[in-house]
């Protein structure tokens, strides 16, 4: 299969917006044959510099909680270590040692147990509403309870829980900022705008508010917007995630499990299910983002090119005008010899020029297999 020889991620672009592990996740796409765009949307705050972690830290060991909840092993972990720098590292195992301490699952189980703790009890479904349940079933009026997060708000969670009358006490470990090198952001903004890219990852809900409010600083909100609602798909790794795209009217495709592999293959799934195949010209066209497989061979094809064959895919077989194929090229100005210098590159790009015929004095069309003729003039 064609996706055997070259990938399912072959000719596809995607952007990754992740701070951490974004190293570990270009990989897997590229691995599997895509092309990666990095931009980290924020950067993490270093936990020797945070004040507010200290501060949170403190207030818990002259106060003990009666309930710690700890969400991520990654962050579970790097607290204890920001404690121990700090010189309070003791006393706050000390604290955590005389509390009912919740694990989210089993990454946090085993950070808990590393450091000579032992969790009172841990969700099976590694959710946070299944621990939320158990906190309001065993009722939390009166009772303090302590919430270690990971640079992004849970929603719905501190609010019920001082709904039903408890003090909740957050620990922010691993606190979101703005990249301090905002050009890779906006470059990305810009190729999502361009449908320059054919999918775009997000691993934490503040990456994705991020990338909304840089787009609106610059103006673009609008565009890209459009851009993720028709062209570019969006894929987070969990619902929490996938709020701040939803709330904007973005659909977005996510893996049952919430982790890099999952989200991998989720991708790997629907960007090729999205691709155009056509039989053309006694061949088998498949147009991707910057690619073409023609007969299961992979042809990289400029952005001139993928404009110009875009367009004509619209209306497979029907004759595409000089004027319209000049108004999809980008930057080409009112000179329709630029569209006959790209088409040109577009036929050698493809390694099989009757791909496209040329009408005189009309302009440009695929060139359809009679029998798919019918099926795509009624479509």
């Amino acid at each position: 299969m064609d996706s055997e020889r070259h990938g399912p991620l072959a000719g596809f672009t995607i952007g990754v917006t992740a701070a951490r592990r974004a190293d570990e996740l270009g990989a897997l796409l590229q691995r599997r044959g895509g092309s990666v765009v990095h931009a980290p949307a924020l950067r993490i705050v270093p936990l020797a510099d945070d004040t507010e972690l200290l501060t949170a830290t403190k207030e818990l060991i002259d106060t003990v909680p009666d309930v710690v909840v700890a969400t991520t092993a990654i962050g579970f972990r790097g607290w204890i270590a920001a404690a121990d720098g700090w010189g309070h590292g003791e006393e706050l195992l000390a604290c955590l040692r005389g509390v009912e301490l919740l694990a989210r699952g089993p990454k946090v189980k085993g950070a808990i147990r590393a450091v000579g703790l032992v969790e009172a009890w841990s969700p099976g479904s590694e959710s946070m509403a299944e621990v939320l349940d158990r906190l309001l079933g065993e009722g939390v009026e009166g009772r303090r309870v302590a919430l270690q997060l990971h640079g992004e708000p849970l929603p719905g969670f501190v609010e019920s829980l001082r709904a039903g009358g408890a003090e909740v006490v957050v620990v922010p470990v691993y606190r979101w900022m703005p990249p301090e090198d905002l050009a890779p952001v906006d470059r990305l903004i810009d190729a999502v705008v361009a449908r320059a890219v054919d999918a775009i990852t997000f691993t934490s809900a503040p990456a994705a508010a991020s990338l909304l409010a840089r787009a609106g600083e610059r103006g673009r909100l609008p565009a890209l917007l459009d851009a993720l609602r028709h062209d570019v798909l969006a894929a987070c790794v969990g619902p929490v995630t996938a709020l701040p795209l939803q709330a904007r009217g973005i659909d977005t495709v996510q893996p049952d499990r919430y982790r890099l592999g999952p989200l991998v293959q989720v991708l790997c799934t629907e960007l090729p299910g999205r691709a155009r195949a056509l039989p053309v010209a006694g061949h088998r066209v498949e147009i991707r983002g910057h690619a073409v497989l023609v007969d299961g061979e992979l042809r990289p094809v400029p952005p001139a090119g993928m404009a110009l064959l875009h367009t004509l895919a619209r209306r497979p077989g029907w004759v595409v005008s000089r004027a319209e194929l000049l108004r999809a090229l980008p930057g080409s100005g009112r000179d329709e010899h630029a569209v006959e210098t790209a088409m040109a590159r577009l036929r050698t790009a493809l390694g099989a020029p009757r791909l496209i015929h040329t009408v005189v004095k009309r302009g440009y069309r695929l060139a359809l297999d009679p029998a798919a003729d019918s099926k795509y003039a009624d479509a």
